[in-house]
């Protein structure tokens, strides 16, 4: 690939002045567990006779410190006619060439440190690798909003850099399609479960780092102060039963309280704008990032529906795009959420916008195989029965009554296969499942990778087959975008009129 062309008269641009306090600031949240540890054991050791110990942390905060000042002097980029040039190093040198075609992300983050001192990190992503193209921390917020600018629009010369004189005239230009009010962020916050999310973590943090004995004597504790206190109360069974709920219900109002402070902290001032091809979001309350993609890189759509969107009336949807992520791990400041939360009708209104060319909602949805309703209860019988079974003979009759869970299991499963269903044109394939959690799971056929047509032992004896296709950007965590229990004839008409398809047009990423 030929690198962008440089303009001999183009000047090297360097970082902020202020860009090696945030280098090492970055450096210490990496090394900040061997700097206690070294603070800890050197104190010790110092006390047996061993004083240069003591100084080893501030020995490694200052190579840090210089090491961060290196980067600074080091670091210069210049602006082609049609890409960037990174150069970087002093002993092992580098040099980077990066087509403005080949970006497929730019992010713009400040955190609340950033904004102090106005400035801002930017990171240029492609869709290949496990780290950015480019990432420049920091610069001035004035030319990072500039150099993203360049970016988006794919200018050609410096001269569209120096004339980006404010964030002001690309914010003009841009169409909003679509702003959260505060109202709806805190709708966002009760609907989602990241306070839930972040109290397990802590749950688990505690149970690696704390002594288990630690833990169960907290645990031990508390508990023998509750039941005391409850004791001296004399309460009755009723009362004592209404006050665990009570507790129960305090306890859920406070994660829900944590998630809508979460959602506020992420989503304050959420706005999805496109200008020139491009769909930008500006979001945060402390920290603020602003991340932008180019339309075409998008190769997935999810619309995802749970048992509270239903009750507040609202949908999200979500995308991917096909800028790596880091290895089995989320990168939280990539453009994932084009909707955290909006009305069903906004969310259509933002995917007939952006898809033009296919007709949505669907109306051609085609239903599974009838067998569809036995099989998703399937591994619900596999663990029930048994655990029945066994529960039984250690326990008594009594634990026969476990067997009621299997007629709401298998309501649940008739209402989810009366809802699985899938839809496939000239344009695009959709599929769709889900009854207490429903999702919505598209592509265009440009953006298709890879077909797969599985048949299990199962699938041999019910005349069935599942088509599993793949896109650029897919997670794990995403649902999967597959065609499940569909008839075999069915399956393979469709296999064929994809691979088709596939064969004739060219992959757009």
């Amino acid at each position: 690939m030929d690198g962008p062309a440089v303009d001999t008269d183009a000047p090297e641009r360097h970082l902020h002045p202020w860009s090696w306090l945030f280098v090492l600031l970055q450096q210490l949240k990496q090394f900040i567990f061997p700097l206690i540890a070294l603070l800890v054991f050197g104190a010790r050791k110092s006390d047996d006779g061993d004083p240069w110990l003591a100084f080893a942390p501030v020995i490694g905060i200052a190579v840090l410190v210089v090491l961060a000042i290196l980067q600074y002097f080091t670091y210069r980029y210049v602006i082609g006619r049609d890409g960037l040039t990174v150069r970087e190093g002093l002993l092992h040198r580098s040099r980077r060439e990066i087509p403005f075609s080949r970006i497929h992300n730019v992010v713009v983050h400040q955190s609340l440190l950033h904004r102090v001192f106005g400035v801002a990190e930017v990171r240029l992503e492609s869709a290949g690798g496990q780290k950015p193209e480019a990432q420049m921390r920091v610069l001035g917020l004035r030319d990072a909003l500039a150099l993203e600018d360049l970016v988006r629009h794919q200018a050609r010369g410096p001269a569209a850099i120096q004339a980006a004189a404010s964030d002001e005239p690309s914010r003009a230009r841009d169409a909003t399609l679509l702003a959260l009010s505060t109202a709806e962020v805190i709708r966002l916050g009760l609907i989602s479960n990241r306070g839930m999310i972040v109290v397990a973590a802590g749950f688990g943090a505690a149970w690696q780092i704390l002594p288990e004995r630690m833990i169960e004597q907290f645990f031990r504790q508390g508990a023998k102060q509750a039941f005391g206190y409850a004791e001296q109360l004399h309460l009755g069974w009723l009362a004592g039963a209404a006050g665990v709920a009570a507790l129960v219900v305090l306890a859920l109002a406070l994660v829900r309280a944590l998630s809508v402070v979460l959602a506020l902290l992420q989503f304050h001032g959420f706005r999805l704008s496109e200008d020139a091809r491009r769909l930008m979001v500006e979001r945060g309350l402390l920290a603020r990032l602003r991340t932008s993609v180019a339309r075409r890189r998008i190769q997935a759509w999810t619309l995802h529906e749970g048992v509270l969107h239903r009750w507040f009336g609202r949908r999200s949807l979500r995308i991917d795009t096909a800028v790596a992520e880091k290895a089995g791990q989320q990168d939280q400041r990539a453009l994932k959420d084009l909707a955290p939360i909006a009305t069903p009708e906004a969310c259509d209104a933002l995917v007939h916008h952006l898809l033009p060319q296919t007709a949505w909602p669907r109306a051609d949805w085609r239903p599974v195989a009838a067998s569809a309703r036995w099989r998703l209860l399937l591994p619900t019988l596999t663990w029930l029965l048994p655990a029945t079974a066994l529960a039984t003979w250690h326990l008594g009759p009594w634990a026969w009554c476990a067997l009621a869970w299997l007629p709401a299991s298998a309501y649940a499963v008739h209402r989810q296969a009366s809802r699985m269903g899938w839809s496939l044109d000239g344009h695009l394939v959709a599929v769709r499942s889900g009854w207490w959690s429903r999702y919505w799971r598209f592509a265009q056929i440009d953006k298709l990778q890879a077909l797969r047509l599985s048949r299990s032992p199962l699938d041999h004896a019910c005349g069935t087959a599942s088509l599993w296709l793949d896109t650029a950007g897919a997670s794990g965590v995403a649902a999967p975008l597959a065609l499940r229990f569909v008839p075999e004839a069915e399956a393979r008409d469709a296999f064929e009129r994809l691979s088709l398809a596939l064969a004739q047009r060219r992959l757009r990423w």
